[in-house]
């Protein structure tokens, strides 16, 4: 069995000649800013594997518009800048300053809050997945996306204890999100069945 892997869209050169063709409502220079913006952030940030931080970003824009078909150029700014809130010292502020409300919202609504001092990390982390329910039918797409970008594949990881984690937390909270979403239900059902072997051994710690 295999499942689609969205991993073409690597550097932005290549983005943008995929986006002129395959989206060309869409504006190539808002979203290379946008990604500037985010490259900018993120600095030397690597992503758990090894690669840089913005082929996951790109990943993201892939996956909605060659996967799930989204035009709205709001929603894939908001993909390339979904990590800067969590991950940097960028805030939501700046991000509505210069790319507007509709994106800020967004970007806030897939930011984990960092937990406080008395506060169970792996608590927070359920509460935020368990908020996603009651998100905007654009955040969905947005987190699947995002997700599905993370776990796409899933083996490359360097902790084994970690996929099947992971693996346990996407079926868990993200496979339902994506019930009736079009496009997102069939592809993360078909990723389930191709990594259900991480379904085997002893619980791991997130």
């Amino acid at each position: 069995m295999t499942h689609r892997v969205f991993d073409a869209w690597h550097d932005w050169n290549i983005a943008r000649r995929e986006l002129a063709v395959r989206a060309p409502e869409v504006s190539a220079q808002h979203l290379g800013e946008a990604l500037a913006f985010a490259e900018e952030a993120h600095g030397d940030q690597m992503r758990p594997a090894g690669e840089p931080y913005v082929e996951h970003l790109l990943e993201v824009v892939e996956i909605l518009v060659s996967g799930a078909g989204v035009r709205d150029e709001d929603l894939l700014v908001a993909a390339v800048l979904h990590d800067v809130v969590e991950d940097t010292d960028r805030t939501a502020g700046e991000i509505g300053e210069r790319f507007g409300s509709r994106v800020e919202k967004w970007v806030d609504w897939v930011t984990k809050p960092a937990p406080e001092a008395h506060e169970d990390p792996a608590e927070v982390r359920d509460l935020y997945l368990l908020s996603l329910r009651s998100a905007p039918p654009e955040v969905l797409l947005l987190k699947l996306a995002d997700r599905f970008s993370n776990v796409q594949r899933l083996d490359t990881h360097p902790r084994p204890e970690k996929r099947r984690s992971y693996y346990r937390e996407t079926c868990r909270y993200l496979v339902p999100l994506a019930t009736g979403v079009p496009w997102f239900e069939a592809a993360f059902e078909e990723w389930r069945k191709f990594y259900r072997h991480l379904e085997d051994g002893e619980p791991a710690t997130a």
